[in-house]
C-alpha cells in the first residue's frame, strides 16, 4: 500500500469527521436560559418619542477654522463638444 494513498484516503478525512462531530454536537445542544437583570436593555421602545437634542454642527477645519477647499473642476466636457480622437500608432 502506498503511503500517499493512505494519507489522502484516511488522514485527510479526520478533519471532515471532526467538523461533522462538532455540527452534530451543536445541533443537539440545548440552549441555556439567559441569566441577568430583567431590565429593558436600554433600547427605546417603538412608540416612545426620541428626545429633541440638537445635532452638533460641522467641525471647524484646521486650528483656526479654515474654509473648506474649492470643489474640483468638471471631469466631463461641455455638451456638444467631442473629445479628440487618439492618433493611430504607425
Amino acid at each position: 500500500m502506498d503511503w500517499t494513498f493512505f494519507f489522502l484516503m484516511v488522514v485527510l478525512k479526520l478533519p471532515v469527521l471532526a467538523l461533522l462531530g462538532i455540527v452534530w454536537w451543536a445541533v443537539r445542544a440545548v440552549p441555556e436560559p439567559e441569566v441577568g437583570p430583567s431590565g429593558d436593555g436600554g433600547s427605546p421602545k417603538p412608540n416612545e418619542p426620541r428626545p429633541n437634542t440638537p445635532r452638533p454642527g460641522p467641525r471647524p477645519r484646521g486650528p483656526h477654522g479654515e474654509p473648506s477647499p474649492p470643489s474640483p473642476p468638471r471631469a466631463r466636457p461641455a455638451r456638444g463638444v467631442r473629445a479628440p480622437s487618439r492618433p493611430l500608432r504607425p
